[in-house]
């Protein structure tokens, strides 16, 4: 499966991606950008956003699923990422 990552500690908050594709990228609390969906990554509006990105903190990479994730698959279905794992969540989920 492809996802789109969003490297944290590389990624400046400049906001070009979230400017640029809104579909895919907004702000996060700590002012950086974090994905919202991993669907239509053939947009060209995603191509260009993870071209335009100055630190080259984005990229879309193949995931594979593994047998703790297929078991928690609703664990988190986070709205921030949509993962379905808690345990490998890189949102920054507030603390319950």
């Amino acid at each position: 499966m492809k996802k789109i990552i969003v490297n944290d500690e590389a990624c400046i908050g400049c906001g070009a991606c979230v400017s640029i594709d809104p579909e895919h990228f907004e702000f996060n609390d700590e002012g950086l950008s974090h994905t919202t969906n991993n669907e239509n990554l053939e947009s060209t509006d995603l191509a260009s956003a993870i071209s335009s990105c100055p630190t080259s903190a984005i990229s879309i990479e193949e995931v594979e699923e593994t047998a703790n994730q297929e078991e928690n698959n609703d664990a988190c279905d986070c709205e921030n990422c949509h993962c379905t794992n808690s345990d490998t969540c890189r949102c920054h989920h507030e603390e319950e």
